[in-house]
């Protein structure tokens, strides 16, 4: 199966910067590609928010909450993507979870995975 892995969260003040990767990996096979990739967040007792996405061909979009604060990139070598979160502010206190739709492998077309989740708390 394919796995999602988070990582680069943390504390943080208000103002503060933090970048969050998540890397894609296969048991018994080879990605060869990601799909479009997605991060989004969830704080206890609500919903999971659409944060940010960029598709293979590297268009990017944002909620408006984080756009002009967060940027979202990709490496495709690495089959890793990431999340640049700058002047972080209070109400970005959250689960961060990254998905793909779509994994290009040596095992074939493999469909809608998830990541586990990194805290990103920020608090002065």
């Amino acid at each position: 199966q394919v796995q999602l892995v988070e990582s680069g969260g943390g504390l943080v003040r208000p103002g503060g910067s933090l970048t969050l990767s998540c890397a894609a990996s296969l048991s018994s096979g080879v990605i060869f590609g990601i799909g479009d990739m997605r991060w989004y967040r969830q704080t206890p007792g609500k919903q999971r928010d659409f944060v940010a996405s960029i598709t293979a061909g590297g268009v990017s979009d944002y909620a408006a909450s984080v756009k002009g604060r967060f940027a979202i990139s990709s490496d495709n070598d690495k089959k890793t993507f990431y999340l640049q979160m700058n002047n972080l502010k209070t109400e970005d206190t959250a689960v961060y979870i990254c998905n793909t739709d779509r994994v290009v492998s040596s095992r074939g077309p493999l469909y809608d995975f998830w990541g586990q989740g990194t805290q990103v708390t920020v608090s002065s």
